[in-house]
């Protein structure tokens, strides 16, 4: 993957991705598209690849001014009993995964951030223009109680804990176990996140922020498993995007690649890799911070983005979630997680641990009281416990298709 330098900027809402991985060849009025395995060959009208390349060009941005950013005041730890203190390199089984185009020494000049740009190819992967760089409206409140609507409606499935909504919310940390899961079809994908959400499940005026990492060769051509980010405060319908695809998250870490492959992977039955994100609202400003890792910050979703969530957080989720097409009337066998159920345990299934929220005094807390959901059990499971070294974790995932959820 191309990483590219360019200035921080306040349009950084401008800041936006993309390198043209594959070859196009051209011709007077049609365009043919080869994508290896991602997509058929096809015939692009002049018009419609003058429209996809008036968004790129848009997207694709040069570079702008350099900005003064003032810090956000982050999160405390509370002081935890010293039988409590977790021991974070307990094992070499485990170890921080990171992103592979740091492999071969490529760096930011400073005052710049890495951009993963678009090309025409990510673009006729997706649907139509209107529909790249966006996730598909997904289930309403139906999806924590009618698991049957879930597989017939938008094809969704989770495996997730979430939080109680009474609890005053501004923000969420995990440490998640990162995987290689195999994707049947180029238009499903395999996620596992973070979400702060506000609004209403069953309305049009849910707002979201998602961060985690995700393999969805729609949107990257590949099979990898990359960082990514999202929001929308409409319930998925017109506002929002992954990573840098529109005006809305604002980089400012110049080794941070959003959109950038994760690596090295889980390996199963043997080492263990994982990210650690944090999602918290800067009480001085408002706006909705990212960090990676112990002490990195990314960057930020301004404040004035969202109505419900330019308050607080009423929901926090952690989890997985697949695209089941059901193609051919079969559940998909997309996997997710590692493609192992919860039960299978350390080094086979995927995890979650040290799941926290910041609460009203920006302070980080362990989670105690979640819940936990699976729509399809047969398909995709989740299991949650505690402990001292991991706080609250669980394990989750599956393998999608098998003799009990054909």
């Amino acid at each position: 993957m191309d990483i590219v330098g360019r200035k921080k900027g306040f349009q950084a809402l401008l800041l936006h991705l993309l390198l043209p991985f594959l070859v196009v060849v051209f011709s007077e009025r049609t365009l043919a598209v080869s994508s290896l395995n991602y997509t058929k060959y096809r015939q692009v009208g002049s018009l419609r690849l003058a429209r996809i390349q008036k968004h790129l060009d848009q997207i694709n941005k040069p570079a702008v001014l350099t900005i003064e950013r003032v810090p956000p005041e982050r999160p405390k730890m509370k002081i935890m009993k010293t039988d409590e203190v977790r021991e974070t390199n307990r094992s070499s089984l485990r170890g921080a995964a990171w992103q592979t185009w740091h492999e071969n020494g490529q760096r930011c000049p400073k005052g710049t951030v890495p951009i993963r740009r678009s090309s025409v190819h990510d673009v006729l992967r997706a649907k139509s223009l209107y529909d790249f760089g966006k996730k598909h409206r997904p289930i309403q409140l139906a999806r924590r109680t009618d698991a049957p609507d879930v597989v017939s409606g938008n094809g969704h499935e989770h495996a997730i804990a979430y939080t109680d909504t009474s609890q005053e919310m501004y923000g969420a940390k995990a440490t998640i176990n990162v995987w290689n899961p195999s994707i049947e079809l180029v238009n499903e994908f395999s996620i596992s996140q973070i979400w702060i959400l506000s609004g209403s499940f069953d309305g049009s005026d849910l707002n979201s922020i998602e961060a985690g990492w995700q393999v969805s060769p729609e949107l990257y051509g590949d099979s990898r498993p990359r960082l990514f980010t999202y929001w929308t405060s409409d319930s998925y319908q017109a506002t929002g995007c992954y990573n840098l695809l529109c005006a809305g998250f604002v980089q400012t870490n110049s080794r941070i690649a959003i959109g950038a492959a994760i690596s090295p992977v889980s390996v199963f039955n043997n080492n263990q890799y994982d990210i650690t994100v944090l999602i918290w609202k800067d009480p001085k400003l408002g706006n909705w911070w990212m960090g990676f890792g112990d002490n990195t910050l990314v960057g930020y979703w301004p404040a004035e983005l969202f109505t419900h969530l330019a308050d607080r957080a009423t929901m926090v989720e952690w989890g997985g979630e697949v695209v089941n097409s059901r193609a051919n009337g079969e559940h998909t066998s997309t996997q997710m997680g590692s493609g192992h159920f919860a039960q299978d345990g350390f080094r086979k299934a995927s995890y979650f641990r040290n799941l926290e929220i910041v609460d009203s005094d920006n302070s980080l807390i362990s989670t105690h009281d979640i819940s936990t959901l699976a729509e399809n059990t047969n398909c995709y499971n989740i299991q949650s416990s505690y402990n001292n070294e991991w706080g609250t974790y669980f394990y989750y995932g599956g393998p999608g298709n098998n003799p009990l959820c054909p």
